[in-house]
């Protein structure tokens, strides 16, 4: 089962990946012209989706499709190139065009 519908999660999907910078599928500076090819964008954005709605560990979502290393680098590379910081902003923005945020009326008042 999906931990998000399908209707929810593509329209995310698809802001996130114009986020991301293209890469190629297999390392061109290989010494053998060969390598693995690089595990897909969407299958750990899944899994980083199944993260943040579990709760759990890396190693508890790692499956034959992709290790935990690789989450948690690919976790880091998007932050080293502001993806994530990015994807916030293009959230927060969609949420207040939907919903209405309005931080700016919101008074927090010490206890």
């Amino acid at each position: 089962m999906p931990v998000l519908p399908s209707w929810l999660a593509d329209p995310l999907w698809d802001q996130f990946s114009a986020l991301l910078p293209e890469r190629p599928t297999y390392d061109p500076g290989h010494p053998l012209g060969c390598h693995r090819p690089r595990i897909s964008d969407r299958i750990i954005f899944d899994k980083m989706l199944q993260l943040l709605r579990f709760g759990c560990s890396y190693q508890a979502i790692a499956d034959t499709t992709c290790s935990a290393t690789t989450i948690r680098n690919r976790r880091d590379e998007w932050i080293a190139l502001g993806v994530l910081a990015r994807l916030k902003q293009v959230a927060l923005a969609s949420y207040d065009r939907i919903v209405g945020l309005v931080l700016d009326q919101i008074r927090v008042s010490p206890r």
